[in-house]
């Protein structure tokens, strides 16, 4: 879903209040076992090797440490450079994109990806499912059960407890609320 953040940016030289968007899609970050069940054959893979870029010293600018692999059939690009091995990022690219197939493949055994993902909204005003406000006051808050906290450091250093217990009752009252409208129309 879309997040809006306001915060003073540091960014900015007058210290202006500033609000930003970002969308967030939820990937799952798989067991090693469960990557190792995956094989991808050789000949479905385009891998290619690059400079990484950016600072990291003079090993940067010359050796080929980066890495970009491609899924051929399915088209699924990763491209890894966070470490100064190639191997290692070869292995880490592999990670990605095998945890990027599996879950295409359980998303494939469901019946309507829209009951995985939800609807696409682009991040912008009015399609945020929560707000997180750092100035002038701190709160968090949740559009779609109006949850709101004032502990913002707490929910943001990962105490989400309060938050997913009020979205799960609110999403309970809700097929509550559609099986008694189903009951009652037949």
């Amino acid at each position: 879903g879309s997040h809006r953040l306001v915060r003073l940016s540091p960014f900015n030289a007058n210290n202006k209040r500033q609000t930003t968007f970002a969308g967030v899609d939820v990937a799952p970050i798989l067991d090693d076992n469960d990557l190792n069940d995956i094989d991808i054959p050789e000949k479905d893979l385009e891998i290619t090797t690059m400079r990484s870029g950016g600072a990291g010293g003079q090993n940067v600018n010359k050796v080929n440490s980066a890495v970009r692999i491609k899924h051929l059939p399915s088209g699924l690009n990763v491209k890894c450079t966070q470490e100064r091995s190639q191997a290692m990022n070869k292995d880490l690219a592999m990670k990605r994109l095998k945890a990027q197939l599996l879950a295409i493949a359980k998303e494939q055994r469901v019946a309507e990806i829209q009951e995985i993902r939800g609807d696409q909204v682009e991040a912008s005003w009015g399609t945020q499912i929560r707000n997180y406000v750092l100035h002038p006051y701190k709160m968090i808050k949740d559009q779609r059960t109006g949850w709101e906290t004032s502990n913002v450091q707490s929910f943001l250093d990962g105490d989400l407890e309060d938050c997913i217990a009020e979205l799960l009752k609110a999403s309970a009252m809700e097929e509550q609320e559609a099986s008694l409208q189903e009951n009652s129309t037949i």
